[in-house]
């Protein structure tokens, strides 16, 4: 029993000798390494680009200064292009003084351990200098600068087929932002850096909409909505179908992905229908009660179309993809969509013969000779197609030199219209040759008041 504990007292005594010793070799160890850290880099340090691992202020200094010596930055583009800043040509060089030995000064040679695990990169400012004005001239002599090689950024966009719209991919370019690039620039010399990645680094001008991103997405699905509207007109002897086909013509894409509307395109569109719908002021060929056809035209009788009316319209339809049969906006209408216009009432006045006729659905009502303009002091009555503006009872015609009072007025060019003459006791023949009106119709009054009496606004009259 005494054997056996003599034997535990001696064991215990080695283990404390041998953590004794073993602390001590540590400890000088430690304190060794410590040593050396005090005019040494930490493993692992990186000053500007230079590894200072275990190294002096001296050591990184003639380093630093051999790198200012040779130093180039190489500028990694798009497309695989490279391009190089030399130090020697913005007259590069080494100016640290005593900032190497500040940060080492800094550094606890007794933290070392720690630094292990925890080891950094320091970047130091102006350790080198360098000619501002050299560096801006070899700045902008880069190719990236190059006008004829700038390919600008392009948001993605729409191509149309009969399948409807497709995202064309977006194209990136490689126009450079020049006032971020050349701070990077800056900040990479300063630091030592050997390299400057333009696309990681962001000094790329980029579309602001690429195929992936949801607004242009949704703006596919909204031209397409747009282009699956169908407008159609009818007209007499056919009718004119707006799809798709003419549709995407129409549509533009702003830089913000707003759809835009080509007026001018849709003006011209409507004017085309104006060829088929519009009669205003056209010539007719119109069969006289006299058994002949005459050519006439002017006036402002038939039908006009309302282009802003229905450029407003069919924006609207298009919009909301509607399918619709339809005619024109019209500012003025007509008796009939048929090639006679005019329809079959009518009044019509044959100036050379100075013979009036009243027709009235189809039938005639009233006939009689009349009295047009004074031809001999340039009054004579136009010649078209007008329409009535309006009946009066009891009018006063005034001009100058006179005021008369009638019983009944039917204007239908400005002043000119049909009017008893009861100061006339002679009507027809060749008085309005130098006898004539002012422009006027005189009529005999059994004539005016019928024709007073059975015709509406808007009737067609036809001088020829």
């Amino acid at each position: 029993m005494e054997i056996q504990t003599t034997i535990h007292n001696n064991n215990h005594k080695k283990i404390i000798k041998v953590s004794i010793i073993s602390f001590s070799v540590i400890l000088v160890l430690y304190f060794g390494i410590s040593m050396f850290f005090s005019n040494h880099f930490y493993f692992g340090s990186v000053i500007n680009g230079i590894n200072a691992s275990g190294k002096t202020v001296g050591e990184v200094d003639k380093e630093l200064l051999m790198k200012s010596k040779t130093y180039t930055l190489e500028l990694k583009e798009r497309n695989g292009v490279k391009e190089k800043i030399n130090g020697t040509d913005i007259a590069l060089k080494y100016n640290a003084k005593d900032k190497i030995q500040v940060l080492k000064d800094n550094q606890n040679s007794f933290a070392w351990i720690f630094a292990i695990f925890n080891t950094k990169a320091s970047e130091m400012d102006g350790i080198v200098t360098y000619d501002d004005k050299l560096l801006k001239e070899h700045f902008d002599k880069l190719s990236c600068f190059d006008s004829k090689k700038i390919i600008e950024p392009q948001n993605a966009s729409f191509k149309y087929s009969d399948k409807g719209y497709a995202i064309v991919k977006e194209v990136m370019g490689n126009k450079v932002n020049e006032k971020s690039l050349y701070a990077g620039v800056v900040n990479a010399i300063n630091k030592g850096d050997a390299t400057l990645n333009l696309y990681t680094k962001n000094y790329y001008i980029n579309p602001k909409y690429t195929s992936t991103s949801q607004k242009v997405k949704n703006t596919k699905i909204l031209l397409n909505k747009y282009t699956s509207s169908k407008v159609t007109y009818t007209f007499t002897g056919g009718k004119q179908v707006i799809d798709g086909s003419i549709v995407n013509n129409w549509l533009g894409v702003n830089k913000n992905l707003e759809i835009t509307f080509d007026k001018e395109k849709i003006q011209s569109y409507v004017r085309k229908l104006d060829d088929k719908y519009n009669t205003f002021g056209k010539e007719r060929n119109f069969a006289t009660s006299l058994g002949t056809t005459v050519k006439v035209s002017g006036g402002d009788y038939g039908w006009l179309v309302d282009r802003s009316g229905e450029i407003k319209d069919l924006i609207a339809a298009i919009k909301n993809g509607q399918t619709i049969t339809k005619q024109p906006n019209y500012t003025q209408t007509a008796a009939s969509h048929d090639v006679n216009d005019i329809g079959n009432t009518y009044v019509e006045i044959n100036m050379t013969n100075q013979h009036l006729w009243f027709y009235k659905n189809g039938s005639l009502v009233v006939q009689g000779d009349v009295v047009t303009g004074n031809v001999s002091i340039n009054d004579a009555t136009p010649k078209g197609v007008y329409k009535l503006k309006y009946k009066e009872k009891d009018a006063m015609l005034r001009g100058e030199g006179y005021s008369v009072p009638v019983a009944e007025f039917m204007p239908f060019n400005g002043g000119i219209g049909i009017h008893p003459a009861t100061w006339r006791n002679k009507f027809g023949g060749s008085i309005y040759l130098k006898n004539g009106s002012h422009g006027c119709i005189n009529s005999p009054a059994s004539l005016a008041k019928t024709i007073y009496d059975n015709i509406d606004a808007n009737t067609a009259i036809v001088c020829y």
